[in-house]
């Protein structure tokens, strides 16, 4: 039995969603207007709540545990792009551990690197890395922080895509500072924008020129004053570029959320954060999910309060080390 175990993947935002490109401006006629990639963003590896799968050779296809379904077909996608007669091998797959899906934690891309790896040891081509396996699966339409974080773990910056078919490279990895936690708020029963409507989202930015300013700002503030700040191990810092970034980042979305966040409830909660002094406050991905960095003690404090209030239950409130390595696959 093959076991592979990996970190869920907080998405803090995206530098340029795709847009109708404009020549008007250049200098040059003809070229595109920068930048002329698409997509690229910033986000963290965490521990909790993870995912782990364990595969093993079996008489016939099958798949156990949350998000079997899914994991099934990611196993025999990628058994299809193998050579010769080992596209008919079947293989048992267990899921022993999984987050739910489309709350903001990159399930689907873990999920799936997860299998494709236990896969590849199991079919000798262990020498295959997470950019090569996301490919055989079908994970990276857009963004590869998840695929470089399955990879490296810690914090990664990817540059966009400039072919639709690639998977965006890796520009930075840095490791976080092993003192800093992060809390995850979770609401049970909530997902985020996912399937037709997110499509409908990405297909809104099409429509429209790019804005180069936010993307600008984006920037600078990734450039100048969140990875700095992590390099510095300034916390305070830290907490205000990855607050400043996270929100101006939502602005993209504003016609499709009607606001910075997922929801009403999501921005009257991190409002919340802010005034209990927690800077480093945002929403993953399309949320619901919230996150907090934090020192380990304000945060575990801050956890105790959540749940004296009574809304939240523990299960919804996740204290929780970074992932600092990339995934782990062992051999039973």
């Amino acid at each position: 039995m093959i076991r592979v175990s990996a970190a869920s993947r907080l998405h803090f935002g995206l530098f340029a969603p795709p847009a109708k490109e404009t020549t008007d401006s250049c200098e040059l006629k003809g070229q595109p207007e920068l930048p002329a990639r698409h997509f690229g963003g910033l986000g963290l590896m965490i521990e909790q709540p993870g995912v782990r799968v364990a595969v093993q050779p079996g008489q016939a296809w099958s798949a156990t545990g949350p998000a079997a379904r899914r994991a099934l077909q990611f196993g025999q996608s990628f058994l299809a792009t193998l050579p010769g007669d080992q596209r008919s091998a079947a293989f048992q797959i267990v899921v022993e551990q999984c987050a739910a899906e489309h709350v903001g934690l990159g399930v689907g891309t873990q999920l799936a690197l997860s299998v494709a790896r236990a896969l590849a040891m199991a079919t000798a081509h262990g020498d295959w890395d997470a950019v090569e396996l996301a490919g055989r699966v079908s994970r990276g339409l857009r963004s590869g922080i998840g695929i470089h974080g399955f990879q490296h773990g810690g914090l990664i910056v990817d540059s966009g895509k400039a072919r639709p078919e690639a998977v965006a490279p890796l520009i930075v990895h840095h490791t976080f500072a092993e003192d800093w936690r992060i809390l995850l708020i979770l609401p049970r029963g909530r997902q985020g924008t996912h399937g037709a409507a997110e499509e409908a989202a990405f297909a809104h930015f099409g429509e429209h020129e790019r804005d180069l300013r936010r993307t600008e700002s984006l920037c600078r503030l990734a450039l100048l004053g969140l990875l700095p700040a992590l390099a510095d191990r300034d916390l305070p810092a830290f907490g205000e570029a990855l607050h400043e970034f996270n929100r101006r980042a939502g602005e993209w979305f504003l016609p499709c959320q009607g606001g910075h966040y997922a929801d009403a409830a999501t921005e009257e909660r991190i409002t919340w954060l802010r005034r209990q002094g927690i800077r480093g406050v945002g929403q993953s991905s399309w949320g619901p999910t919230i996150f907090a960095v934090e020192c380990f003690e304000v945060l575990e404090s801050l956890r105790q309060r959540l749940l004296d209030q009574g809304e939240l239950q523990a299960g919804e409130l996740i204290l929780c080390r970074v992932a600092n390595q990339g995934a782990q696959c062992e051999e039973a």
